[in-house]
């Protein structure tokens, strides 16, 4: 079943029974009319906050962020029509069958303008109590998101991302730069071997291993004197 055609049932449910309760208890007590309705009106109202409150608590807690959420906006407003379409009708059948005081409106009033404000009694709170169930879970939420991959955690110290994708997108950029032949320029801790023998760690012991390489000329250089991309190579004269 839909989540719409579920509250809207659930809301029509509630609107009858109270109207069928109002009914027999305004019978019982003529003089305390205008309480019992205003009570009813309260008790309908209370169960739209709450389910829209459970709602938007929900939600918030299930979406990554505020963009990613549920349309509830829709969902609530096709559970109200639905809630004061039928509650209308099954009100005004109850009240033509079994003569109980739910109201004299004829069928045409009950499907339009007492439906009309059932809408508005079902959908005003409950979209009220969706935007607050939202509003408590997102101010207690952490400025960062609570898991984070093992793979992700050097890309969390550099900055938040919307979600975990973006740290996995960038601690795998980090890892292809750091095994490119470019990456020695930056001190990211590999260098390359232009004798075609590969890479090796930009460490004192590399470094040492270059200069040594250098001098008897088999093809490497030392780490800032190495090509780019751009510009060739500094020969170093006399092997200084």
């Amino acid at each position: 079943m839909n989540s719409w055609l579920l509250r809207g049932l659930g809301m029509a449910s509630v609107h009858v029974v109270t109207r069928v309760v109002l009914g027999l208890a305004v019978a019982q007590w003529p003089l305390h009319g205008s309480s019992l309705r205003m009570v009813s009106l309260a008790f309908v109202v209370l169960i739209a906050l709450l389910w829209g409150g459970l709602d938007g608590i929900r939600d918030a807690r299930t979406a990554v962020d505020e963009e990613s959420g549920a349309d509830l906006t829709m969902m609530w407003l096709k559970a109200a029509v639905v809630a004061g379409v039928l509650a209308g009708a099954v009100t005004w059948l109850i009240g033509t069958v079994t003569g109980i005081a739910v109201g004299d409106n004829t069928l045409f009033f009950e499907l339009t303008s007492g439906a009309a404000f059932t809408i508005l009694l079902v959908f005003l709170p409950a979209m009220l109590a969706v935007a607050v169930g939202r509003f408590l879970v997102r101010r207690k939420a952490p400025a960062t998101p609570a898991h984070v991959s093992p793979g992700a955690a050097g890309a969390a110290a550099a900055g938040e991302y919307a979600n975990e994708q973006d740290y996995d997108v960038v601690e795998t950029a980090e890892e292809n730069y750091e095994a490119s032949e470019w990456s020695y320029e930056h001190g990211t801790g590999q260098a390359y071997d232009e004798s075609g023998q590969g890479y090796y760690e930009n460490d004192q012991t590399a470094q040492q291993q270059a200069a040594d390489d250098q001098t008897a000329d088999r093809g490497r250089h030392y780490v800032d004197d190495a090509p780019t991309e751009v510009f060739e190579a500094i020969k170093p004269e006399n092997g200084k």
